[in-house]
């Protein structure tokens, strides 16, 4: 493969600038223009020079011998002073350099992948750890990142791979008596990786909402307070507020750190019936964006009719208490009461849900799985009808086992991969 090379870390000015170069050429190139490297897995303080001596920058440089760096390849790193003009200057220099190329976004990682240093689940995790926000979002990553989900999968192919193994023993042994009926153990091990991929296929809707962030809409009638009461939430005048009612015809969002948490809190349109077509698209999106929330938080008195239902972890509250100073249970946005209680409320019910995540994050990690449930399913059911069917529950077998292995990139995943390395910054 091509030696490639790029900044490792973002572009502007910094205390340290890393650039990264990886490939058959890379101590060769390293050497070029620092001399001496240290020994693998070593550090040393080295002069970088442009090929007519320049001294560049002095720099940290550390280096790795294939197979034992990120990428499975002899990588070399350079640690530099995080300056614009140094940094472009050794990519100006490494460029000089025949057969060593930029990477593209990605190429790291992708060859991590190809020399077999990650499963595509755990670049995905890696991917997710970049783009993590909040602190569970960076837990979530990590426990993908490092392995987790593979290694599970790898039980369920183990498992399967058995299972198949004893039918097709018996297929190969049908003109003789085979003492034992595979039948009971290999229905034992199938039950068994079916109710934990049907418990990882639950799991992941949570897991992804963690990855994507939680939605929590303000549901109400026009004028109840709901754009005051976000602002409230997000300290600052994110919703134009108004006496008027009808202000907000569009949705509103607000992105949100809850106790480690990702959410979005949605301010809709006041739901009533109206004759103006603009107000009445409104609450259409309302209606709409509030059904797809996560949890829905009901400003409303207790006997004031609602167009929406509630559902059961959902939260109602009398609106405006500031005017009703006899009321209990309510929330103002203008004055804070009732916010802390409602925010601590929020937390929790996110956070229960948020324990039920399984270690699939992704929409692809899910179909994947469907179709290994659906195929052992599917299995079980010609496992039933006796011996003579044996043959076809094992073609199940063996679908199953190649869709847990799509999962992790083993096999059928090349369409995919350009796709996902393309969300990758360069250098990683």
């Amino acid at each position: 493969m091509e030696t490639i090379f790029a900044p490792a870390t973002a572009q502007g000015r910094a205390g340290v600038s890393v650039i990264r170069i990886s490939g058959p050429q890379a101590h060769a190139v390293a050497e070029a223009l620092c001399g001496h490297l240290p020994a693998p897995r070593a550090t040393g303080l080295r002069d970088l020079r442009s090929p007519d001596g320049e001294v560049l920058d002095q720099a940290l440089v550390l280096t790795f011998a294939a197979p034992a760096s990120f990428t499975g390849e002899d990588v070399v790193e350079f640690h530099l002073h995080g300056s614009m003009a140094v940094t472009k200057a050794v990519l100006s220099a490494l460029s000089a350099n025949a057969g060593v190329r930029l990477a593209e976004p990605g190429e790291f990682t992708r060859r991590a992948l190809m020399n077999n240093k990650l499963d595509l689940a755990q670049v995905e995790g890696l991917a997710d750890l970049i783009e993590s926000e909040t602190d569970a979002q960076r837990r979530q990553a990590m426990r993908v990142l490092s392995g987790a989900l593979g290694d599970r999968v790898e039980r369920w192919r183990v498992d399967l791979i058995r299972s198949a193994a004893l039918l097709e023993a018996t297929i190969d042994f049908a003109d003789e008596d085979v003492p034992v009926d595979v039948t009971p153990e290999v229905n034992e091990l199938i039950s068994g990786v079916s109710g934990d991929i049907e418990a990882e296929i639950k799991g992941s809707y949570i897991a992804e909402r963690i990855r994507n962030g939680f939605e929590v809409a303000l549901v109400g009638a026009p004028n109840a307070g709901k754009s005051t009461l976000l602002n409230r939430l997000a300290g600052r005048d994110a919703a134009i507020t108004s006496e008027v009612a009808g202000t907000t015809r569009d949705v509103i969002e607000v992105r949100m750190d809850l106790d480690g948490l990702p959410v979005t809190f949605l301010d809709t349109a006041g739901l009533r019936e109206s004759s103006d077509q603009i107000e009445s698209i409104g609450i259409e999106r309302a209606l709409e964006r509030a059904k797809q929330a996560d949890l829905r938080i009901f400003l409303a008195g207790e006997d004031e009719d609602l167009l929406l239902k509630p559902e059961c972890d959902d939260i109602r509250l009398t609106p405006k208490v500031d005017l009703q100073p006899t009321a209990h249970g309510g929330i103002s946005g203008k004055t804070g009461a009732g916010v802390t209680e409602l925010i601590a409320t929020i937390q929790n019910t996110l956070s229960s849900r948020a324990e039920q995540a399984g270690l699939a994050t992704h929409e692809r990690h899910r179909m994947a799985m469907t179709r290994a449930f659906d195929e052992l399913q599917a299995a079980q059911e010609v496992l039933a009808r006796g011996p003579e069917y044996y043959d076809i529950a094992s073609e199940e077998l063996r679908s199953a086992i190649r869709a847990l292995e799509a999962l992790v990139g083993r096999v059928d995943v090349e369409n995919l991969l350009d796709e996902i390395f393309s969300s990758f910054c360069l250098g990683k």
